[in-house]
C-alpha cells in the first residue's frame, strides 16, 4: 500500500508540474494586464471547476473545528505565492520568476519538519539541494540590483507555495476533501484578489480572456493534481518531482515560442531527471 501510494504521489505531482507550466504559458501570452486581474481570473475559473466537482461528486463541505485554522493557512499562503509570483513573472524575466517559485519544494521540506513532524534524512536533504542546483543552471538568475524587490517578492511566492503544500497535506490527512481544499482556496483568493480588479480593471481583448479563461483551466488541473498528490506522499518524499515544471515549460517555449535550451540548461535537465530516478529507486528499493 505505501508503495502504490508513494507512485501515485509521483504521478499526481508530475500532472501538477505539467499543469501549471501550461498556466504559466497562459499567463504569459496573456499580455501586459494587471497582477490582481490575472489572479483573479486565474482563481475564478479554478473555483467553477471546484464547485462543479463538489456537486457533480455530491461532496459535502465538511472541515472540521479542528482544520480550519489549517485550511485558512493553506489558502493565505496559497494565495500570497500566487500573487508574488505572478508579480514577479510581470517584472523579472520569465526564468527569474520561474527559479525563485521552484524553491517551493525546498521550503516545503523545510515547513514539514515544523508543521508536519516529517524528518527528512540527509538522502532527502541532499537530493534536493542538488535538484535546486539543477534547476539554477535552466533558469541563471542574472541577479541585476534593479530586480531585487521583484525578486524578493518571487521568493516570498516560492514560500507561499511551499507553505500551502504542507498545510494541503496537514488537513488533507485529517479527512479534508480535495474539491473543498480547492474551492476554499479559490474562493478565498478571488475575495483577496476583487478589490483590486474592481478599482485597477484594464480591458482585454477576446483573445486575452480566453487566454486567461485557459490559464484557470490549466491551473485547476495542477491544483487539483497537487492537493492529491501530498494526500498520497509526504512533502519529503515527493516534492523532488515539482522541479519537473521547468522542463515542462522549456518543452513549451521551444514549440510554440521557437526558444532553443542553452548548454546549461541540458546540463540542468540531466541533473534533474537524474536526482529523479535515484529517488525513485531508493524508495522503491526501501519498501
Amino acid at each position: 500500500m505505501k508503495t502504490t501510494n508513494h507512485i501515485k504521489g509521483i504521478i499526481f505531482i508530475l500532472l501538477a508540474a505539467f499543469g501549471f507550466s501550461l498556466m504559466t504559458f497562459f499567463v504569459r501570452i496573456s499580455g501586459d494586464l494587471p497582477t490582481m486581474q490575472k489572479v483573479f481570473f486565474r482563481n475564478s475559473v479554478a473555483l467553477i471547476v471546484a464547485v462543479s466537482v463538489m456537486i457533480r461528486s455530491k461532496e459535502k463541505i465538511v472541515v472540521g473545528k479542528g482544520n480550519r485554522l489549517g485550511l485558512f493557512l493553506r489558502c493565505f499562503f496559497g494565495t500570497t505565492g500566487v500573487i508574488c509570483n505572478f508579480y514577479a513573472i510581470d517584472r523579472l524575466g520569465i526564468a527569474d520568476a520561474n527559479m525563485l517559485n521552484k524553491l517551493s519544494p525546498f521550503f516545503a521540506i523545510l515547513l514539514s519538519i515544523v508543521i508536519l513532524k516529517e524528518i527528512p534524512n540527509k538522502f532527502d536533504i541532499i537530493t534536493t539541494v542538488i535538484a535546486f542546483i539543477g534547476a539554477l543552471f535552466i533558469i541563471r538568475p542574472t541577479g541585476a540590483v534593479s530586480s531585487f524587490f521583484p525578486a524578493i517578492m518571487g521568493l516570498i511566492g516560492g514560500f507561499g507555495a511551499g507553505a500551502a503544500y504542507v498545510f494541503v497535506r496537514k488537513i488533507s490527512n485529517n479527512g479534508v476533501k480535495t474539491p473543498v481544499i480547492v474551492a476554499s482556496f479559490s474562493l478565498f483568493s478571488c475575495l483577496v484578489t476583487l478589490p483590486f480588479l474592481i478599482f485597477d480593471y484594464s480591458p482585454m481583448s477576446l483573445k486575452q480572456l480566453g487566454f486567461l479563461v485557459m490559464a484557470g483551466v490549466a491551473a485547476s488541473l495542477g491544483q487539483f493534481s497537487i492537493t492529491t498528490a501530498y494526500k498520497y506522499a509526504p512533502a519529503k518524499e515527493i516534492s523532488v518531482f515539482d522541479y519537473t515544471q521547468v522542463i515542462f515549460a522549456a518543452l513549451l517555449g521551444f514549440a510554440f515560442f521557437g526558444e532553443i535550451p542553452v548548454v546549461l540548461s541540458f546540463v540542468g535537465y540531466g541533473i534533474i531527471i537524474t536526482v529523479a530516478v535515484i529517488r525513485w529507486n531508493r524508495n522503491r528499493k526501501i519498501d
